[in-house]
């Protein structure tokens, strides 16, 4: 087992660094240099040009609104950028600070994956400003927000806070006002930084006031690598609009994902009973409905982003500690993040709202669980709910899982929609079974 998660170590999917895959060149200071996890949060308030008081916002604001000259007209008036331009390095030394420890960690003394995700969102967020750097300006016109959380695949289940940690990435795909980022995360072992995770996120540019698209410089590969990356950041898009154009919520299921709704429907028939209402549940299995639990976060002026609305990393953090506790409280064991994917922010979320946070099970096999994580927010004058996020994570238990069965048409859609996110996992499932270790 140890030396299977010694092999899985050696993944690198995707991102390429400098010396791998990066054309060689000159590059300023500020990008050779690593970052520290504090610098990031500091850096980026200083290309929007806002503070850490939250009194001083509303002036922060009025300001951005003067650099709507720097504002590019058609993306053609951009100078093209290179991937290495992108790329930077921020190191989590929990290893060698201790003191930044508690921030991260569990009860079990493993690191908090949700305060990961709040890393990953803000770094992928100061990758998409380097691409989109002004040299003549001070501040950048742009607004730059996550749109979606592609994929985040694990290749380890769960670590240790005694080694330092360092996030890396760059742009890898530019469309008119998008990018897609491509970030990896690698824990230190000996002399050696060992893969953790491979995450893509989707960012968007906005003008300087958040309120409309904005171009974004184009992106030129250099190489062979970086045009097969650049070639899959095209793949990606396709497949994104292809995975929305055949929502359950615009199309009906297939023929074969009808067989299967129709086959779990049955199963659960009464055989006592010649009824169609009479429903009973297999053995070792649980109704969806059962799953469920819920959570209320009022958003603080401390969880804001320097946009001043709610930071995303934090929607996320929430998103998945709801979405853990559902899934330890359905296996009866400890459960461990494996994917993340197909986080999409539909709606940002006002610093005041009411944040309502909705988890269930819906789709498991063997001993994993897909649980989906429902986001809506509700101001303090307005009573009306409206749904900001849906969130997708996959788990692994520690043993066998009940099997989840839907009792309504609904519930049955939510089944087959964490089934289609269950099997687009990118690693193999017995992949992943090989590797549950404790560092």
């Amino acid at each position: 087992m140890r030396q299977a998660a010694l092999r899985l170590c050696t993944l690198s999917k995707g991102l390429l660094t400098p010396g791998r895959g990066l054309t060689q060149g000159s590059q300023n200071s500020e990008k050779q240099r690593v970052f520290h996890i504090r610098e990031v949060r500091d850096k980026l308030r200083e290309i929007v040009g806002v503070s850490t008081d939250w009194r001083d916002h509303v002036k922060a604001m009025e300001e951005r609104k003067l650099l709507h000259s720097f504002l590019a007209k058609s993306q053609k008036g951009l100078p093209p950028r290179r991937m290495k331009d992108s790329y930077i390095e921020v190191l989590l030394p929990l290893g060698s600070q201790p003191e930044l420890r508690e921030k991260y960690l569990t009860v079990q003394n493993t690191i908090r994956f949700g305060r990961i995700l709040e890393d990953l969102d803000s770094l992928g967020v100061l990758i998409c400003y380097m691409h989109t750097k002004i040299h003549s300006a001070k501040m950048s016109p742009l607004s730059i927000v996550t749109a979606q959380v592609d994929k985040i695949d694990l290749c380890k289940t769960s670590l240790g806070p005694e080694h330092d940690i360092k996030f890396s990435g760059h742009v890898s795909w530019v469309g008119k006002t998008s990018m897609e980022v491509k970030m990896k995360m690698c824990q230190l072992h000996g002399d050696e930084f060992c893969p953790v995770l491979d995450a893509t996120f989707v960012m968007v540019a906005r003008d300087s006031e958040n309120k409309g698209p904005a171009f974004v410089n184009p992106l030129i590969p250099e190489s062979p690598e970086e045009e097969e990356l650049f070639r899959q950041g095209e793949l990606n898009k396709g497949r994104r609009v292809a995975f929305t154009s055949t929502s359950l919520l615009k199309m009906a299921p297939s023929a074969e994902e009808r067989t299967t709704i129709h086959e779990m429907f049955l199963n659960t028939l009464d055989p006592k009973t010649i009824s169609f209402r009479s429903r009973v549940l297999p053995p070792k299995a649980m109704w969806m409905e059962n799953s469920k639990l819920k959570s209320l976060e009022v958003c603080h002026p401390q969880e804001r982003n320097i946009f001043n609305r709610i930071f995303g990393g934090f929607l996320m953090r929430k998103a998945y500690e709801l979405g853990w506790a559902t899934a330890c409280n359905f296996g009866g064991s400890r459960p461990f993040v494996i994917a993340v994917d197909d986080i999409m922010f539909q709606k940002p979320v006002e610093v005041g709202s009411l944040l309502f946070l909705s988890s269930q099970v819906c789709f498991t096999q063997d001993n994993y669980m897909q649980v989906r994580v429902h986001s809506e927010v509700a101001s303090l004058q307005n009573r009306e709910h409206t749904t900001t996020n849906v969130f997708h994570f996959t788990f692994m238990s520690e043993k066998e899982v009940p099997l989840v069965f839907p009792r309504t048409y609904g519930e049955s859609m939510l089944y087959l929609d964490g089934q289609r996110h269950f099997n687009s996992m990118s690693v193999p499932v017995n992949l992943r079974k090989d590797y549950l270790v404790e560092p």
